[in-house]
């Protein structure tokens, strides 16, 4: 059986972790499949197939890190990652695949003779900056992503913006666009769960996003948009599932512009899918995306969907239930306006179809080369 190597950060909660777990426990049918990690006690290793093994580089996860070791270990893997290589990964499988962009992505890059795959989920122009320091990243970065055999793409955008970011010579005949896989009986499933009792407020309209709290996805502007909103008397609620390192300072400008009551920081929730189903709209307003599988998540619920016009766009291109919005705060403002006063609705009445499955058949197809 081939023995293949998924490496990433962890496998605590977020989009390109949730569609790694699912991949893996499709393709350990098949495949002798491990994955690595840098940080462990992830959310979601609960949820691996039995078969699975992994491999932690640290045991703890990266929060419970003390402050000194929070930047020392990271200075650390990134010195250290030919001798990570060498203990964890060299020689032992026949086929690695970098899942995730940054330290793995480098880790992985070392060794010859070995058929490497790394995954792309984000715009990495728009990661990473245009600073000195990104500079000298670009540059690191390029000899990496060269030395994989294929580069995967979560959607045609990110591949445009990758391509004429590093440039890399005869680099098309190594790249293939896959969208992110996710199970969709899993999310209907859980979507059943129950909640905390009026959790989701049914006497107004109610929007959720669900958002690790970083700049990327624009919390701070969409609060803003909100209280312009609430002082016009269009009344509603947002509820916020995840967390992340901007969380204090969301939660400090909640305070200041006193909506407490009707912008709610859930917190993160390892089982989101009740809130969305409860919920009216499911709503990604960030600056920019990758392939965000909340709103596949959203596309197998059935919800009203609304978004700002960013790759993510990919994702609803055949799905009838959204409203694109131009990625501007003046823009979101009128739009959701206009969403509130009934100006604009969207019929959620009629059940889509959707299907998924051809996604592990691509992703089969790249494991075989």
């Amino acid at each position: 059986m081939k023995k293949i190597v998924f490496g990433i950060t962890s496998l605590d909660i977020g989009g390109a972790e949730r569609v790694l777990v699912d991949i893996a426990n499709k393709l350990q049918e098949k495949y002798d499949i491990t994955i690595f990690t840098l940080y462990g006690k992830g959310a979601f290793e609960k949820e691996l197939n039995q078969n699975i093994r992994i491999i932690h580089l640290f045991e703890n996860s990266y929060k419970e890190l003390s402050g000194l070791k929070r930047k020392i270990i990271p200075l650390k893997v990134l010195k250290c990652g030919k001798a990570i290589y060498k203990k964890y990964i060299e020689g032992k499988f026949d086929l690695q695949i970098a899942f995730l962009e940054g330290p793995i992505t480098r880790i992985f890059s070392n060794g010859k003779d070995i058929k490497k795959i790394v995954w792309i989920h984000n715009d990495l122009s728009k990661v990473f900056g245009t600073g000195f320091k990104a500079k000298i990243k670009l540059k690191l970065d390029k000899k990496t992503y060269s030395k994989y055999n294929k580069i995967i793409f979560v959607s045609n955008d990110n591949r445009l913006d990758f391509n004429n970011m590093y440039k890399i010579t005869n680099i098309e005949e190594k790249e293939d666009v896959i969208y992110n896989y996710i199970d969709k009986d899993r999310i209907l499933e859980k979507s059943n769960e129950k909640i905390e009792k009026n959790c989701i407020d049914k006497s107004t309209i109610s929007i959720v996003t669900l958002s690790r709290l970083v700049h990327q996805k624009a919390i701070d502007r969409l609060i803003r948009v909100h209280k312009r909103l609430i002082e016009e008397g269009l009344i509603h609620k947002i509820y916020v599932i995840g967390d992340g390192p901007e969380k204090e300072n969301l939660e400090k400008l909640i305070h200041d512009l006193r909506i407490e009551n009707t912008f709610i920081l859930l917190g993160k929730k390892e089982n989101p899918y009740p809130y969305v189903k409860e919920a009216d709209y499911l709503a990604l307003l960030s600056y920019f995306e990758g392939y965000p599988m909340s709103l596949e998540e959203g596309k197998i619920l059935n919800k009203k969907i609304l978004l700002t016009n960013t790759a993510s766009i990919e994702v609803v291109k055949d799905y009838k239930k959204k409203y694109i919005i131009e990625n501007d705060e003046e823009s979101i403002f009128n739009s959701l306006k206009k969403i509130l006063n009934e100006e604009i609705i969207l019929d959620d009445n009629k059940e889509e179809a959707y299907n998924n499955t051809y996604l592990i058949e691509k992703i089969e197809k790249v494991c075989a080369f």
